[in-house]
């Protein structure tokens, strides 16, 4: 197989499972695809398990026999969850490895930031960054996005906050491109129903501490906090409440609120602590294959990546040619509701061939997008820290 890694990912496991017949699996050209994922910074808990996932699905499938006999080169780069590294490691992909597709760019920063080199390349980009410019820029359908939008992820926080009975909720925000428009839809949602956002303090990530931003929210004396952060800082906020006394609701972000971040601060420190994230399907088979793969709970980013890759063999087989143009006018196709139910790519692919219409759904749920390249809904859960460990709260 030929399965390009770069920095950082050697360590990264492997799945095949021979399938398809091989005649001319040698002779034909490679189809390129690459992954541009946070193996390191802010994100980089999780990019490593996200380009496990695609690379599980690229080796069965060149264990099978790849797509159309073409055998899938996998090239992996770090966006260190930084936009200039995710341009440079981008223009790579896109000038000199000439992939066709782009998967798994995490933080909205950079996938604003390598989405006009992707459209203008007619390379695919698919993403899990949920900032809600990313599908209002003018990207003329090469962006498709399994990540509910910031938007609708506020609109769910928010009322669950209300279910439990908030009324006065202060924001303590990293500098994001999201943090705003968070802190807007969450104080219309609080607002209509009967409680209020008290104001949004935006603290600089870099620093040490934020004791200072920390006692400015407090002084408006909130019943409940919501925190917008990434874990590298939620860790120094957390720190920082607690040794200023504060004892109400906190509430954030589910992919801050992870198990380095747990297992970095004593559970007196943590425990209370609520998170949402968008859910994956627990209960289907795409979700169980990337268990096998993962690990017991994968976490939802790297449920989509398999949806990516998915997605994107899918329709390379349906569409009959390998080119970013063929993806983008073959993607929506591939989940087409009047279709056979498929959770993987070569089940898939075997339908195709045969003529038939297939309705793909993932390991992140199904897998049904908006002209401008949203996901049409998925589920939610909550987790609440207890003794160091998240507990599902709820899942809807």
């Amino acid at each position: 197989m030929t399965i390009r890694i770069a920095r950082r990912t050697a360590l990264l496991g492997t799945l095949a499972t021979p399938f398809l017949a091989r005649e001319g699996f040698a002779q034909a050209e490679t189809i390129r695809i690459g992954t541009l994922t946070p193996l390191t910074g802010a994100g980089g808990s999780y990019g490593p398990a996200m380009v496990k996932s695609v690379r599980s699905v690229v080796e069965e499938v060149n264990g099978a026999g790849g797509v159309m006999g073409r055998k899938i080169e996998l090239i992996s780069e770090d966006d260190e969850t930084n936009p200039d590294a995710g341009v440079r490691a981008a223009r790579k992909l896109v000038d000199v490895n000439r992939v066709i597709a782009i998967l798994g760019t995490w933080a909205s920063a950079v996938t604003t930031a390598v989405a006009p080199l992707c459209w203008e390349n007619k390379v695919m980009l698919f993403t899990v960054s949920g900032g809600d410019g990313i599908t209002r820029l003018p990207h003329q359908g090469y962006i498709i996005r399994t990540q509910p939008d910031s938007n609708l992820q506020s609109e769910r926080a928010a009322a669950f906050m209300l279910k439990q009975g908030v009324k006065k909720v202060g924001y303590l925000s990293a500098q994001t491109p999201f943090a705003a428009s968070i802190y807007e839809r969450h104080s219309q949602v609080l607002k209509a129903g009967g409680a209020q956002a008290t104001g949004n303090v935006i603290y600089d990530a870099t620093k040490t501490s934020f004791r200072s931003e920390v006692d400015q929210i407090l002084k408006q004396q909130p019943d409940a906090l919501f925190l917008n952060s990434y874990q590298p800082d939620l860790l120094v906020l957390l720190r920082d409440l607690f040794r200023a006394g504060y004892d109400g609701k906190r509430y954030t972000l589910g992919y801050a609120a992870n198990d380095a971040l747990l297992a970095a601060l004593p559970t007196e420190v943590t425990d209370g602590l609520i998170s949402y994230a968008p859910s994956p399907d627990l209960d289907g088979l795409a979700y169980k294959n990337v268990q096998s793969v993962i690990g017991p709970n994968p976490d939802p980013y790297s449920c989509q990546t398999f949806d990516h890759i998915n997605l994107a063999l899918l329709s390379i087989a349906k569409a009959g040619a390998a080119t970013g143009p063929a993806i983008h006018d073959a993607v929506r196709a591939v989940g087409n509701p009047a279709g056979t139910l498929v959770t993987g790519a070569l089940a898939g692919m075997k339908l195709l061939a045969s003529g038939q219409e297939i309705n793909y759904s993932g390991a992140s749920g199904p897998c049904k997008f908006t002209p401008i390249g949203d996901i049409s809904g998925c589920k939610f859960r909550f987790d609440q820290v207890e003794k160091g460990k998240t507990k599902l709260i709820e899942l809807s």
